[in-house]
């Protein structure tokens, strides 16, 4: 294919696509630019392909465009055009993001294979500026990219595209976990890097006498493939042994490939110790998908377990870009051995069963709805009609009263299940209910009831000063803070704003309270338990008995950090501040990844001795229930049958169609392990709706 065409395509879509502009306000031409290399470089197809990219992206939507480039094109370009052009005309409204459904249509529309490799480039290029666009269409395609393009990567052998799609899917879809995956990968680098070159120094000069032409590459894991380990093994990220591999590549002749690579297992497994049971030999009985190395873990002197992968460059190639790899490898000039690899291709994207090889995680915590257009939500499993009306707006969730779901009339209380049409129907005299809280389980949809709770509240207080306000002046009292203090002890409300609104709602009755004021004294304001503040109070400054933040360093101050509040068993970490004291912070900590990132050198390593008898740890605990202030005693109870000491405890409640209880409490445990101790016995209250930990 000579550039020109190339050279034309690409003026094509400059001049068509001029003045657009993506996401981040860049112009347009950038995407298909970013996607023709990943053609080109990284999946490794020529010209025509490229061309492709550019024409689809110029003529998609313009019938009068496409008839004038069939004139001036090849058919097997245009064909490709064709194919990505009709692709694109897919909704999800169509297919109810079935993977299975929407992979029959690609395979429908991709008569040439390479269609399906530049619908995967593509998914690719936007994965990796996921970021500028809007959350909504954030959602939809992480689910579209889980559910279809990384499947398809690892079924047609792309397994280094398939590897980072997962990446950024994990990133995305769980920011929390992935960035205290990250964040530990971050901080355990030097000792990876420490154990690697310890490893290879007694192997260096054995390599060289044999006569053995390697390079050396270290493997780390993705956060995805770690955090799909602990998933599975059902361990934490200390628990994963092969975290990282170290991986032998060896300059050798096609014929000498096996005997070179027993060889140096040979030597590897005479400096250290073989586990025999994770010797996985794919040299000698490749995998169905071509792979090819010799995998085994071996163990130093000190006890510590190293990933070994040997294999040669050509392996190395397959291993990482799949069978694209194997015409480019073999440098062939014509075009036989890239036609041979796209006709597995095609034969792939025909076979059956594409999605039953496990790659797909089908245990999703998530579901995704549509609304009658097409636009997918995506909302936590077991989310019911309310959940999915706050996530198109907070107003039509607010007057919501009910929905059609796929064409059926239900209530706001029906929950939805993934591929169900969901459209709202509303009432301008609905008002939100404290009881709502009991039906969502989306954060979205809780805030802005919340919010709406405590904004008509706000109201009511203030229409009940008013009132209040008014009947005094005619009694010829004066209200002010005091009295009202007063009033709202005598009538054992939580707060003055409840005390208010009972007025307002004429639960308390203005005589009563007339009645009161004419013959109350003042109450005695009951003394603050100091014995209690100061126990609260006590530092833990300076005190080694629990936590070794060096074995070479003695006499260390240091504090648990404020903004996470670590207790004994957390995974931690030390930060040396200006003060010269450390900082103790929790690995999943929101300003770890930033402190290990700039302050590299600030970081100090950090671990719980085995025990911590003599010391114990405040945190904070928010309980929320069905049910009112009376609460407060079975609660109470419940934590302190746990060994836990309450150090600070209130609770309020909420008066709608239901009363809601939120307790909250500083508690005194000897780690998180008795603190998930505390906490299970909180859920098993048959009263309790949750507990949350709080950092006090």
């Amino acid at each position: 294919m000579e550039s020109t065409l190339v050279d034309k395509s690409y003026a094509i879509a400059l001049e068509a696509l001029k003045g657009m502009e993506r996401e981040n306000h860049h112009p347009f031409i950038e995407h298909p630019e970013n996607v023709a290399r990943i053609v080109s470089e990284e999946i490794g197809l020529r010209d025509d392909a490229v061309c492709a990219v550019y024409l689809h992206e110029a003529s998609r939507g313009n019938e009068e465009l496409q008839m004038k480039l069939r004139k001036e094109f090849p058919a097997d370009i245009m064909g490709m055009v064709d194919g990505l052009n009709s692709i694109s005309k897919i909704t999800p409204k169509e297919t109810r993001l079935q993977a299975e459904n929407y992979r029959k249509m690609i395979v429908s529309y991709s008569r040439d294979p390479r269609v399906t490799l530049i619908k995967i480039a593509d998914r690719l290029e936007i994965m990796r500026n996921l970021a500028i666009f809007p959350k909504s269409s954030q959602m939809r395609k992480l689910t579209e990219t889980q559910m279809l393009y990384i499947p398809l990567a690892h079924q047609l052998g792309l397994y280094k595209i398939k590897g980072e799609m997962e990446n950024l899917y994990f990133r995305y879809s769980d920011p929390e976990h992935f960035r205290a995956i990250s964040n530990k990968l971050l901080a355990t680098r030097k000792e990876r890097e420490a154990l690697v070159a310890e490893f290879l120094q007694p192997l260096e000069k054995k390599l060289k006498d044999a006569g053995i032409r390697y390079t050396l590459k270290v493997r780390t894991k993705t956060a995805w493939s770690i955090w799909q380990k602990m998933q599975k093994q059902d361990v934490p990220f200390e628990g994963v042994s092969d975290v990282f591999a170290i991986r032998f590549i060896l300059d050798v002749p096609l014929e000498k490939e096996k005997e070179a690579c027993w060889q140096v297992y040979s030597l590897v497994t005479q400096e250290y110790k073989p586990d025999v049971s994770r010797l996985r030999d794919w040299i000698s009985n490749p995998k169905e998908n071509g792979y090819e190395s010799l995998h085994t873990t071996v163990e130093n002197k000190d006890g510590a377990k190293v990933e070994v992968q040997i294999r040669t460059q050509r392996m190395d190639e397959i291993a990482e870009n799949g069978h694209a790899s194997h015409w480019s490898y073999k440098g062939i000039k014509a075009v036989k051995g890239l036609d041979e690899w796209l006709g597995d291709v095609k034969k792939a994207l025909e076979t059956p069963g594409l999605f039953s090889d496990g790659s797909l995680r089908k245990d999703l915590n998530e579901i995704f709805v549509f609304t009658p257009n097409g636009d997918l939500k995506q909302l936590p499993r077991g989310a019911c009609v309310l959940d999915f009306a706050f996530s198109i707006h907070s107003n039509l969730g607010m007057s919501c009263s009910g929905a059609k779901v796929n064409g059926k009339v239900k209530s706001i209380r029906e929950e939805l299940h993934t591929g169900d049409v969901v459209e709202i129907m509303s009432r301008k005299d609905q008002k939100p209910s404290r009881d709502w809280l009991n039906i969502v389980i989306s954060s979205k949809a809780r805030s802005h009831i919340k919010s709406k709770l405590k904004e008509e509240e706000g109201k009511m207080s203030r229409l009940g000063r008013e009132t209040l306000e008014r009947r005094m002046k005619n009694w010829k009292m004066e209200l002010t803070d005091e009295v009202l203090s007063n009033l709202a002890k005598h009538y054992k409300m939580k707060s003055i704003g409840d005390f208010l609104i009972a007025i307002n709602d004429q639960t308390i009755s203005l005589q009563d309270v007339k009645d009161y004021l004419s013959g109350a004294t003042p109450e005695k304001e009951e003394k603050e338990d100091k014995q209690s503040a100061k126990l609260l109070e006590k530092s833990t400054r300076g005190r080694s008995d629990y936590l070794v933040i060096s074995d070479k360093l003695d006499n260390i101050s240091f504090k648990m950090a404020r903004c996470c509040n670590p207790i004994f068993g957390d995974d931690v970490f030390g930060f040396v501040t200006a003060s010269g004291g450390i900082s103790i912070h929790r690995i999943s900590c929101p300003n770890a990844a930033r402190l290990i990132s700039q302050y590299p050198y600030r970081i100090q390593k950090v671990k719980w001795r085995q025990t911590s008898t003599s010391s114990q740890f405040q945190t904070g605990l928010k309980v929320i229930g069905i049910g009112d202030a009376s609460m407060s005693n079975a609660v109470m109870e419940c934590v302190v049958k746990t060994g836990a000491s309450i150090r600070a405890f209130r609770i309020s409640e909420r008066q709608k169609a239901k009363l809601e209880f939120v307790a909250e409490m500083e508690i005194s445990v000897g780690g998180n392990a008795h603190l998930d101790k505390v906490i299970s016995a909180l859920k098993k209250m048959r009263e309790v709706s949750n507990v949350i930990r709080t950092s006090r």
